[in-house]
């Protein structure tokens, strides 16, 4: 897997990183959520949701790394092929983010643009 395809993974990995973090762990504050979706409106009932949604993020984030360890650590197919799905899986589920939630564009930008680089690059060479 070519350099660039790496760099974009890696990129992803801690776009990933930090969104889940965020919506797991403090999207109890106010600030947190202003970043994350526009608003400080809060659900309460929707808390275990957004708790999920960040481990799944969190969980993404992990396959990028693991596939990308397993890639310099010698089973280059097995590496090459978890980062090619893991940012295929990222890429799509941002480009859904983006078409059910517009508004929200940036945020679905940053979930997309670096796994889809990732792959496209990794699939070119």
């Amino acid at each position: 897997m070519n350099t660039v395809a790496q760099v974009f993974a890696v990129v992803a990995a801690l776009v990933h990183l930090g969104a889940g973090t965020l919506e797991a762990f403090f999207y109890r504050h106010p600030a947190v959520r202003k970043f994350l979706t526009g608003s400080t409106a809060d659900a309460p009932e929707a808390q275990m949701w957004r708790f999920f949604i960040g481990l799944y993020n969190l969980f993404l984030a992990v396959g990028i790394l693991v596939g990308l360890v397993m890639l310099h650590r010698g089973d280059e197919s097995a590496g090459r092929a978890l980062v090619i799905y893991v940012g295929c899986f990222m890429t799509v589920s941002g480009v859904i983010f983006l078409i059910t939630h517009p508004k929200l564009w940036s945020g679905a930008l940053g979930q997309f643009v670096p796994p889809g680089a990732a792959v496209a690059a990794a699939l070119l060479t």
